[in-house]
Order: structure tokens, then C-alpha cells, then sequence
């Protein structure tokens, strides 16, 4: 148990289309970079800087994700 919880209990937070989003991105990204790295191909910098792109891409929807997820109580917010 994990503080009270079972192990295989797994909340992804409120908006899985976000979070979905953005692991779909890290995997595209990382692929095409890897790709592009160890590929013997002409175009090999378009796979690198298009893989890096879309993961800085991918941060974006990381933050967002995490601040709609971000629970503060209303005593702490002094309503």
C-alpha cells in the first residue's frame, strides 16, 4: 500500500485527453529523434530538430496537464 492506497489504483487527474496528448507527443518525438540519430539517412537533422520540436512541443501540454490537476483547499485559498 502506498500512502493508504493499493498499488494498482492509478488516478490519471481530471483531463485524460491532455494527458493522452502528451504521451502521444513524447513517444512521436522521441521516435523521430532516435531516428534521426542513430538512422543512416540524407535527411537525418530534419528527424532530429522535427523529434526535439515536437517534444518541447509536448511540455506544453505537461504544464497544463499538471495545472488543471493542482488541488488547493478552500482554507488555504481564504474564501
Amino acid at each position: 500500500m502506498l500512502l493508504g492506497r493499493p498499488w494498482g489504483g492509478c488516478n490519471p487527474g481530471r483531463c485524460v485527453v491532455l494527458l493522452a496528448v502528451a504521451l502521444l507527443l513524447d513517444a512521436a518525438g522521441l521516435a523521430l529523434l532516435l531516428l534521426g540519430i542513430f538512422a543512416s539517412l540524407s535527411y537525418w537533422d530534419f528527424l532530429v530538430y522535427t523529434g526535439a520540436l515536437i517534444l518541447a512541443f509536448s511540455l506544453l501540454f505537461w504544464i497544463i496537464w499538471y495545472s488543471i490537476n493542482i488541488e488547493v483547499s478552500p482554507e488555504k485559498l481564504d474564501l
